[in-house]
């Protein structure tokens, strides 16, 4: 999996501010009672994992990335706002290890526009979830993106990133699919 952001500084910045300014949207609804196993897929650096661990004491959240830098990052950030609840684990969830029902909740927040086979994804977090267990999942769609003022330039310097990100043979846009694909995994 290719990320189309990168790894830089800047964009470790940028995923802190962003799940700030976002919060309140997109955690609204993510509250889990004490004693919850919570596992957050592709946590990156942390942004969304310290938000989730405040907003939920008592929770046992594991979170998980592929890349090993942005699990570095999380790990500190973890360890920085003295989240003892939370586990920060390096994994592919293709090749995840967990046992099926593993847990009661699993939140994922824009990361099947990175994965090569999101369908197969979310079949997996599926036998994660013990019977009755929830799913949260947020995702974008880029095709909609609106801003003022907008320019030419502007316009194809976002046109230049969801192109980027379908060369690398991924969905930008899956934000507008996401129910099918969520009923084809057995969802709803």
């Amino acid at each position: 999996m290719s990320y189309v952001h990168g790894y830089t500084n800047r964009e470790t910045q940028r995923l802190l501010e962003q799940s700030l300014i976002l919060e309140e949207l997109l955690h609204k609804g993510s509250s889990f009672t004490a004693g919850s196993r919570v596992l957050e897929l592709g946590c990156g650096v942390g942004a969304q994992t310290s938000i989730l661990a405040r907003r939920n004491p008592g929770i046992f959240l594991t979170s998980i990335d592929k890349s090993a830098d942005s699990v570095h990052q999380a790990s500190r950030l973890v360890k920085e706002l003295g989240l003892e609840q939370v586990e920060v684990i390096q994994a592919d969830l293709f090749e995840i290890d967990f046992e099926p029902a593993s847990f009661d909740h699993v939140f994922v927040c824009f990361v099947l526009e990175h994965v090569d086979d999101p369908l197969k994804a979310l079949k997996i977090l599926k036998k994660l979830l013990v019977r009755g267990g929830t799913l949260t999942v947020i995702e974008g769609d880029h095709g909609s993106g609106f801003w003022t003022p907008e320019t030419q330039l502007s316009r194809k310097a976002w046109k230049g990133l969801i192109d980027s990100q379908i060369k690398l043979g991924h969905d930008p846009n899956i934000g507008r699919r996401l129910y099918p694909l969520l009923k084809a995994a057995g969802y709803a």
